[in-house]
């Protein structure tokens, strides 16, 4: 059964702002659904349409069987998990959980139950008696979701419920929150800027921009088949590389500034549409994990380009190359990338990049090649940014 179910809902300020545009959007029982795009897309807006916390200008909201936009918050059976956690200093972690059960003036013995339970699943048993001050953020975030999990609501909505973590407790509490949502097994939306923590989360993944659905699928089929240019340049890390191309006479052909790479023909059968294209411009991406250095071991078309700069990953080298071909800057795949850029890529704005081995011998300032597996690129249409299937 669906959970949450959004139809042609639009978010329209009065000054003229659409914040969110005429989305469909469907959250199954028990799904974790994951919204994500980059600052301003209308993700948490969305959000808060569904909470209740934001009128729906238009478009239907229904929660299980019944229509909700008229419902007052408190009467959606949804929990709602903040950015910041909204925690009560002056109340024991026991009472912050047990909070939303004492005002349904729940009986203390089965108030008690539902805390103590919400604590072991959360591994927070030992600490009900401490206050929030005493608390670390990755603790103090867990009592957030407490207060949710006692609610036992249809929906669990969440805002970034991570953000304020250093990096490392993040990729735990990622972990963390995704077990118990599994656990629980109840619906939830979640939001996120950050498409590592969407892939790595989400049953599905919803990418927005401008207040507009782009994509919805499984994190695989976005990385694999992206919809369009927004969504290939802003899914996966390090961000493709797309560039301004042409096809040759039958799509046998793919020339990049000065290099011209070989495509077999098995490569009509997967895409046939790539034929209407031959003989014409398209954008190709290619991803930097699928640019490993050409050896004679690793079939593939050859890419040649010179080296920027090289970073250490341990197992695997992060290189910074450039070639003539011109890369594809517009305004969708800018945002898309300003949101991913790392400090070091911040340098090497204009770079191409591929991640490869770390026992290859790279050398900055020295030409490298690259083997291209044509199976893997992708291409979209340069007028409309869709990808070409």
């Amino acid at each position: 059964m669906v959970a949450v179910s959004l139809e042609a809902v639009s978010k329209v300020y009065p000054n003229g702002f659409h914040a969110v545009d005429n989305v469909d959007l469907e959250v199954a029982e028990g799904e974790f659904m994951v919204l994500v795009g980059p600052s301003g897309c209308g993700k948490t807006t969305l959000l808060r349409m569904v909470a209740g916390l934001e009128e729906i200008s238009s478009g239907t909201l229904r929660i299980g069987s019944r229509v909700a936009n008229d419902v007052p918050p408190g009467r959606r059976d949804i929990a709602m998990v903040f950015q910041s956690y909204a925690l009560f200093p002056h109340m024991t972690v026991a009472q912050n959980i047990g909070f939303p059960l004492k005002l349904r003036r729940v009986p203390k013995a089965e108030l008690d139950t539902k805390v103590r339970d919400a604590a072991k699943i959360l591994g927070l048993t030992e600490w009900l008696s401490r206050k929030p001050g005493q608390l670390s953020g990755g603790q103090r975030q867990r009592v957030a979701m407490g207060r949710a999990i006692v609610r036992e609501p249809t929906v669990f909505l969440m805002d970034e419920p991570l953000s304020n973590l250093d990096a490392k407790l993040r990729v735990q509490m990622r972990a963390e929150v995704s077990r118990i949502q599994r656990r629980l097994g109840v619906a939830t939306l979640y939001v996120t800027h950050d498409q590592t923590e969407a892939l790595t989360m989400g049953n599905r993944v919803a990418v927005l921009r401008a207040g507009v659905l782009q994509q919805c699928d499984k994190p695989q089929v976005l990385y694999d088949r992206p919809s369009n240019l927004f969504v290939a340049a802003f899914i996966g890390s390090p961000e493709m590389n797309l560039y301004e191309a042409a096809l040759g006479e039958g799509a046998s052909s793919l020339r990049l500034g000065s290099q011209e790479l070989a495509l077999p023909s098995s490569l009509l059968v997967t895409r046939p549409s790539l034929a209407s294209y031959a003989g014409r411009s398209v954008v190709v991406g290619m991803r930097p994990e699928h640019l490993p250095a050409a050896t004679s071991d690793i079939p593939g078309a050859v890419l040649k380009g010179d080296v920027t700069l090289s970073e250490g990953l341990g197992s695997q080298l992060l290189v910074h190359f450039t070639i003539d071909a011109p890369r594809v800057q517009s305004e969708d795949v800018r945002a898309a990338e300003e949101e991913q850029l790392s400090a070091s890529e911040v340098a090497s704005f204009g770079d191409s990049i591929a991640l490869v081995d770390a026992r290859v011998p790279i050398t900055t300032g020295a030409r490298a090649s690259f083997a291209v597996d044509a199976e893997r690129l992708h291409f979209f249409d340069p007028a409309t940014g869709a990808a070409i299937s």
